[in-house]
């Protein structure tokens, strides 16, 4: 009875091709990263020769097909991606940027965090022994709308902190009634609620300068306060348009006292404005942690 041969019924994996092994058909062996299988019997015929191997599949080039990124990706923190011709490499960006896509049929990039929150100036100092900070230079009308700023701070020998504007040569606006406040405040004292207030600030006439803590109480000094203020100045060196603070402050005062106020401040004067400065009149700023934010328009 005759004999049909029907070869092997799956493909044998023999491995990376040797030179000395007896090959049969249907053997698959892999060589140069590309894989070949036997069509014909035999040892000793390298798979380049179409007589005993045909090839089924190819090795890509190096960093171009998807094989080997090894001379693609040289450095660590490197990362591929796919121009209009291949795989190509990006390195590494600057510390805290961020990848960006650039859209359909456009590269990816390495860009910078951008926020319409942006911190402009800080000031961490334990012991400022001095009577005045200055923010100068605060403002800048071509980027920012308005302003915000973050104190923590304690102060000495005196119930109240200020706040001025400064000019367009950096010196303190100090007119007489140029700056007037409305608002409100409460007040307690926390230890048994025998004294407590709400009610609007009994003074709301013009001085020459922002109140910003301390509005009827006393013995504030060296004891923790926090404040913050907005400053909505969208065209500081225009005169014709208002200059406002909106504060919120809060803090203690010997005595068992805790307050809060609030409010509007406004300069009415004629300048154009550069910086602020807060100032204690009777005394130092003990203690000043301070940041300023600038809103983008």
């Amino acid at each position: 009875m005759a004999t049909v041969n029907l070869g092997a019924i799956k493909f044998n994996w023999k491995g990376a091709y040797n030179n000395s092994t007896q090959y049969q058909v249907d053997d698959v062996v892999s060589s140069g990263g590309s894989s070949y299988i036997c069509i014909l019997a035999s040892q000793g015929n390298a798979v380049s020769n179409g007589t005993y191997w045909e090839q089924m599949s190819a090795a890509g080039t190096n960093g171009t097909n998807g094989t080997d990124l090894s001379t693609t990706l040289t450095t660590q923190g490197d990362l591929v991606y796919r121009d209009g011709s291949g795989l190509q490499r990006l390195a590494a960006g600057t510390a805290g940027h961020v990848l960006q896509t650039g859209g359909s049929g456009a590269n990816p990039s390495w860009t910078a965090v951008s926020s319409d929150y942006v911190k402009l100036a800080s000031v961490n100092n334990n012991d400022v022994s001095a009577s005045s900070y200055s923010f100068d230079n605060a403002f800048t009308e071509a980027t920012y709308q308005s302003y915000q700023l973050h104190l923590n701070m304690t102060f000495s020998n005196q119930n109240h902190m200020y706040m001025r504007f400064l000019d367009g040569s950096g010196s303190e606006l100090t007119g007489s009634n140029d700056y007037r406040r409305c608002g409100y405040q409460a007040y307690r004292q926390y230890n048994d609620n025998s004294n407590s207030t709400i009610g609007p600030w009994n003074d709301a006439t013009g001085t020459n300068g922002f109140h910003l803590v301390g509005w009827n109480q006393t013995n504030n000094a060296n004891q923790p306060h926090s404040i913050i203020c907005e400053f909505n100045i969208p065209k500081p060196t225009d005169t014709s348009f208002a200059k406002s603070v909106h504060t919120r402050a809060g803090g203690y005062s010997t005595g068992n006292w805790f307050f809060a106020s609030g409010g509007l401040h406004q300069y009415t004067g004629s300048s154009a404005v550069r910086g602020f400065k807060i100032y204690n009149p009777a005394g130092n700023i003990t203690k000043l942690y301070a940041t300023l934010y600038g809103l983008k328009k």
